[in-house]
């Protein structure tokens, strides 16, 4: 397998591209490979299986959205509070909005892991990983709840995500003040 962790990132950002704009049905190597601007076989020689292509897609969506420590420092100096979960909410919310594709992509990956079995695994190692690294972070930085409300809370900013990104219940409304409605109801301060 090539070891190039740059071309790898590369392949993986273009297939992000491709299924946020073309969905599953429009992802393939070849896609993958014209997208990137490299030859063809390129995508194939680094993700050799189409789950392999998809499960590298799932883990490069996680890295793309992961947290800004210039945003999180200023949050972690804060005294734990459900004023202060409400805030790292909010910019979870803002992140899963603020890049549409990849959003947009998470949710073709998991349509298409629901028919897929190796993808399935794949995927589903991802999530539970950043759902544990969450229910950490939430009891490390001393929030309110545990994990049956991260969960919740997972569940609730998924479905706004989705509201959000495809036709919707009611547009338009405020999106920060439905994010703090949601955590006020699923998050009790002891």
């Amino acid at each position: 397998m090539p070891r190039n962790p740059e071309r790898r990132i590369q392949l993986a950002d273009a297939g992000l591209k491709v299924l946020a704009e073309a969905g599953a049905r429009g992802l393939t190597h070849r896609a993958v490979d014209a997208t990137a601007g490299l030859p063809a076989g390129t995508a194939s020689n680094y993700f050799r299986t189409r789950d392999a292509l998809l499960g590298a897609l799932g883990e490069r969506i996680f890295e793309r959205l992961g947290p800004d420590q210039a945003v999180i420092e200023p949050l972690a100096e804060r005294e734990p509070s459900l004023d202060l979960m409400t805030d790292y909410v909010r910019y979870i919310v803002e992140r899963l909005l603020g890049r549409p594709e990849l959003s947009l992509a998470l949710l073709e990956l998991r349509l298409e892991a629901a028919r897929r079995p190796g993808l399935h695994e794949i995927l589903s190692r991802t999530i539970r990983q950043g759902f544990d690294a969450d229910v950490a972070f939430n009891a490390n930085a001393g929030l309110p709840g545990g994990a049956e409300e991260v969960r919740l809370l997972h569940f609730a900013i998924d479905g706004l995500v989705l509201d959000q990104l495809t036709p919707g219940t009611g547009r338009p409304y405020d999106v920060d003040a439905i994010t703090t409605r949601l955590v006020r109801r699923l998050v009790r301060e002891d």
